[in-house]
Order: C-alpha cells, then sequence, then structure tokens
C-alpha cells in the first residue's frame, strides 16, 4: 500500500476492540476488530440483525463509542472529530429518506418541491459532477418528491450523498429500490471511484447479482462477532462455486444449526417510588386488558 502503515491509517478504515451495545440491552461488539484497505470495495453481510447497520453507523459517527483510537477512519474518529462530515471526505447513505446536512441535520425527501430544488440546493458542488448522477441515475429533475415512486426517491437520495466526492462511503442497502439496469451503472461509478481515487467502500447489502467481479474484500458478522474477513480472492469456498450468493447462503444456513448465543444479564436498576403510584389514574395492567 502506498505510504505504508501511515498512508493506510490516513485513508483506511480500523476498528480496535470495539465494545458497544444500546441502552438497556446486551452488548452487540465485544472487543470486535475490522480493518478496511484504502480504493477497497469491501462488502458487508450477515443476517438481519447482525449487527452490519450499527457498524455502519458507529463508522459514521453517528454513535458515541469509547476512546477516540477504538473506530479511526481517515486516521480520525467520526464522532468526536466531525470536520469528515462537514467537508464530505465520511459520507453515509441508509435507508431512510432523508440526507444528513450538518448544519440542520435531516432533510427530509418526501415534501412538495421538486428534485432540482434537492439536488441543486446543496452548496459547493463540482457542476460536471452533479450533471454526471443526473445522467448516471436517470433523474427528471421535474419530479415532485411527494408524488414520485419509492425507486425515483431512492435515486435523489443517491445523487444528493454522492454530489461531494468522499473518500470513504458507507453504504446500507441503499440499491434496494433501483432497477436492475440503474444498479448495475452505480456500481460501475462506485468501482471507478475506487480505483481512480482511492476511495473507500463499505457496502451492507442482500442483493448479490453482479457482487462477484466488484468487491475486492468481504467481512461476514454473525451476531456481533466477524467471523470473516479477507480478499475476495482468498476465499476458499468462493474459488469453486458457481457464485457469490451461494457461498453467503451457506454461511447464513450453518448459523441456524448453532446453539443461540446466551444474551448477556443485564441489570436492572430498582424502581424509584413516584408519588402518582397510589393515583386513579395510574394505568395498571386491568386497565391495559381493557384498551
Amino acid at each position: 500500500m502506498a505510504g505504508g502503515e501511515e498512508g493506510w491509517r490516513r485513508s483506511g478504515i480500523e476498528v480496535s476492540t470495539l465494545q458497544f451495545g444500546y441502552d438497556g440491552e446486551a452488548p452487540l461488539f465485544a472487543r470486535f476488530n475490522l480493518r478496511v484497505a484504502p480504493g477497497s470495495r469491501c462488502l458487508l453481510v450477515g443476517a438481519n440483525g447482525s449487527g452490519k447497520t450499527t457498524l455502519l453507523k458507529i463508522l459514521a459517527g453517528k454513535h458515541m463509542v469509547g476512546g477516540k483510537d477504538v473506530v479511526r477512519v481517515l486516521n480520525g474518529s467520526a464522532f468526536h472529530d466531525t470536520q469528515f462530515v462537514c467537508s464530505g471526505d465520511l459520507s453515509y447513505l441508509g435507508g431512510s429518506w432523508s440526507r444528513n446536512v450538518s448544519s440542520v441535520g435531516d432533510v427530509p425527501l418526501q415534501g412538495d418541491f421538486s428534485a432540482e430544488h434537492m439536488i441543486f440546493g446543496v452548496d459547493g458542488v463540482d457542476p460536471v459532477r452533479r450533471e454526471q448522477l443526473i445522467d448516471l441515475l436517470d433523474i427528471d429533475l421535474q419530479w415532485r418528491m411527494h408524488k414520485v415512486s419509492d425507486g425515483q426517491r431512492r435515486r435523489v437520495q443517491i445523487c444528493m450523498g454522492l454530489l461531494h466526492p468522499y473518500k470513504v462511503l458507507l453504504l446500507d442497502e441503499i440499491t434496494v429500490d433501483l432497477d436492475v439496469v440503474t444498479r448495475m451503472d452505480l456500481l460501475d461509478f462506485f468501482k471507478e471511484e475506487c480505483e481512480q481515487r482511492e476511495a473507500t467502500i463499505v457496502y451492507a447489502t442482500h442483493i448479490f447479482d453482479g457482487l462477484e467481479t466488484w468487491a475486492t474484500d468481504i467481512a461476514y458478522i454473525q451476531e456481533g462477532e466477524l467471523k470473516k474477513s479477507a480478499k475476495y480472492s482468498d476465499i476458499e469456498e468462493l474459488k469453486t462455486a458457481k457464485n457469490l450468493l451461494s457461498v453467503v447462503e451457506s454461511w447464513l444456513k450453518s448459523e441456524t444449526k448453532l446453539p443461540k448465543k446466551e444474551p448477556a444479564r443485564v441489570e436492572s436498576q430498582p424502581r424509584r417510588p413516584s408519588p402518582f403510584d397510589a393515583s386513579p389514574f395510574r394505568a395498571s395492567r386491568h386497565m391495559a386488558y381493557y384498551r
């Protein structure tokens, strides 16, 4: 890799001994480690609930984790070093119909306004790149966002998320509503971005058509544990399998034969007495029966 370890840290992703869980729930990740090299197109696979979305949100700085050195993206903490999000170097596209704007938060994409209003409302954009994305995604600038289909709205969302050239791009099931042609054109665009600008992409999806020649790396998560992380060409099962789908399917089916992981006990805090405990208006189990 160019620049050795220092160059890798400047533009790669590194997760070291990550521990994370939602409030009141057992930890999802316990001493989780992952490295994604610059220029990689890493496919993130796993069953529903395995932790893919949570991991992407942690990498995007949407969840706080302990210590600045636990999750390093572009040699900084995505949560603590917010300049990554503001500069556009780190971009996250998820499943909700919104775009995160640093100054105002999430902007909904379902109001009564045009696609042109949304796309041209993003400041500091290279007009050549903007026109390329509009053409690539086949967007009609006169679309009214409250009237279009989910697939058309998704195209506008993707366009807005890609207007600024990124260094790290995190994708969570973003192509689910796209037709086959648009999806393949978009994957080709991502491939060019990685090869020409050494951008790094982590892509979580359950749609594997056409990814055999697209992905450079695969990370497989099972119940918050990283089971595999390797170059696509180094995974033995893929050398003899007919396609990627059959391999991932075999991994997921093997999970059903394993004993379920016992959830860690979460100590509950004793409830403090309330002055409303004796109130006749307080909800009770008996009242719930009649609702």
